[in-house]
């Protein structure tokens, strides 16, 4: 499992390529589509006060989880660590949190009927992307 790959690199880039393309090109597609507008690039994009409090919450509570699991993992038999306290495990669940939270407050109190629509179909196809690269063991790169 941990043999030294001199193609590592390489490996990563035809994985995560096609991935961020996909991604890119479906939001864009939807974008048109559905005539929503594009959110700022790397930016929480809160919809109101209390969206950003419920928000920081669920990071907040992450990151409480994630310190607790380091330390409870760690004393673990390394083949037997709790997976609802993995790190990838818990950014998993925090995407899809606080997508699903911004979906609803989208349909609550933006005007673009069409906006948590875009939002739970981004979502959707991320996580149908996710479960198809480790189904297939990366895309059969790996």
């Amino acid at each position: 499992m941990y043999e030294n790959n001199s193609s590592f690199w390489l490996d990563l880039l035809v994985i995560l390529g096609p991935f961020f393309i996909l991604t890119y090109l479906f939001n864009s597609i939807m974008r048109r589509w559905l005539k929503v507008e594009k959110p700022k690039m790397f930016s929480h994009n809160h919809v109101n006060v209390k969206h950003k409090k419920i928000d920081w919450t669920i990071r907040g509570l992450i990151v409480v989880l994630m310190i607790i699991g380091a330390f409870v993992n760690i004393n673990r038999i390394p083949l037997e660590p709790i997976l609802f306290l993995e790190p990838w495990f818990l950014l998993l669940i925090l995407v899809t949190v606080t997508e699903i939270v911004r979906a609803v407050m989208e349909k609550k109190y933006v005007e673009n009927p069409n906006a948590y629509i875009y939002t739970v179909s981004q979502l959707v196809f991320i996580m149908i992307l996710l479960t198809s690269l480790f189904s297939t063991d990366f895309w059969g790169v790996l």
